[in-house]
């Protein structure tokens, strides 16, 4: 029965697979990595973007006949609904009865006790590239836990829809935080098991640890492909168009009054202020709704610009630019307030926004960045499963 099974999934993957070109996620390739969990009692550090196909990893593996101890959810949740920054708390799955622990909060890395029980833990999220998106930091602090606890940790990797680049500024040693905590640009152009194999191999891992790693890596992927979420990674990127943007727009979070859409249909697609000068060509208003209880300028009309009418392409091949920044600071009725502490942690760096102040060209910013961008290309070289975007 349970190897019937196992060919229905495996052949469910292969389905699913090529309708997003051929494309097959390491959590589909059940076959390599089911043997090193038969027998064992297994955690899942997963979320709402964990599926085999359209079924989730969790129940998936409990139909094969896995020994699931323990789901650690990240920032959002198991069910990917909390807010950017809500706490979030232990449950119970209610399908399963599978206890739920939180890795958002107080308890960013898996305990001894908590991780007591289990042999091997497995980590299947789906990531979107960008350095202060908090699930590689949740990478990080699991690796570290399973180093230190002697567990063996499988990666089933997923393709990186910003994978086609590189660009931005490279974190700063004295700025690191749980939005940046490697010396990485903010967009680094690597999957999130090329990026576990990094951090394992560079040492980067607290007091220079290195965990028994394994990664099932996706077939028929390479770093020029196109691939279109099958799942929202967290409840404010939505769509495509918002996995494009984020790594430009996010930077308004460490900005004091200007809104990139919470609260709206259009989450980091949007961008705009109560605070603006002149007169912008898009209206919107910030809501209280699930996913974002409380956004900035809640209430309050807010004049901006609406990016979701750019088409697709042209966003993907737009990649990282400070061009929106730049024009929200120079709209800013109100500049000695414009910036707050967050956004050295979003940068990695506390240049940029004197730059931005004091009216340097983006160009010449870029320009700034790439003795870093040389030094960490090198590095992560080192490290691909996939052909290169160059």
């Amino acid at each position: 029965m349970k190897r019937n099974i196992l060919i229905l999934f495996c052949s469910l993957s292969i389905f699913f697979g090529a309708n997003a070109k051929n494309i097959i996620t390491g959590a589909e390739r059940i076959e390599q990595y089911l043997p090193l969990l038969k027998g064992k009692q297994v955690g899942l550090v997963i979320n709402q973007t964990s599926v085999v196909g359209s079924t989730h990893l969790l129940d998936t593996l409990i139909s094969l006949g896995i020994n699931i101890k323990t789901v650690f959810a990240p920032e959002h949740g198991f069910r990917g609904i909390a807010d950017a920054g809500e706490h979030v708390n232990n449950g119970i799955d209610a399908k399963t009865k599978t206890p739920i622990v939180s890795l958002y909060g107080e308890n960013k890395k898996p305990k001894p006790e908590q991780l007591k029980n289990i042999d091997v833990l497995v980590f299947d999220i789906q990531d979107v590239g960008v350095r202060f998106y908090t699930y590689i930091s949740t990478l990080q602090y699991v690796m570290e836990a399973c180093a230190e606890n002697n567990k063996p940790l499988l990666v089933l990797d997923r393709p990186n829809p910003n994978g086609h680049y590189i660009d931005g500024s490279v974190l700063e040693n004295e700025n690191k935080s749980f939005v940046g905590m490697q010396a990485v640009p903010v967009v680094y152009g690597m999957t999130i098991g090329e990026y576990a194999k990094m951090a394992n191999g560079e040492k980067l891992l607290a007091n220079k640890l290195q965990c028994t790693l394994t990664v099932i890596p996706c077939l028929n992927y390479d770093h020029k492909t196109f691939y279109t979420l099958p799942v929202k990674p967290s409840p404010n990127l939505p769509n495509m168009a918002a996995v494009y943007l984020y790594p430009s727009l996010c930077f308004f979070e460490g900005t004091d009054y200007v809104s990139l859409g919470r609260g709206t249909s259009k989450p980091f697609q949007i961008y705009g202020s109560n605070q603006f000068s002149g007169k912008q060509p898009f209206n919107f208003t910030p809501k209280s709704m699930e996913g974002a209880k409380t956004p900035p300028l809640l209430d309050k009309q807010c004049t901006g610009y609406d990016l979701s009418t750019i088409p697709l392409d042209s966003l993907r091949k737009q990649k990282f630019t400070l061009k929106y920044l730049v024009n929200a600071y120079k709209l800013s009725i109100e500049k000695n307030k414009f910036f707050n502490s967050f956004f050295i942690k979003l940068s990695g760096t506390t240049l940029l926004a004197t730059q931005i102040q004091k009216g340097v060209s983006e160009k010449v910013i870029k320009a700034n960045w790439q003795p870093a961008l040389i030094k960490f290309k090198a590095i992560r070289k080192k490290y691909l499963l996939y052909k290169d975007f160059e």
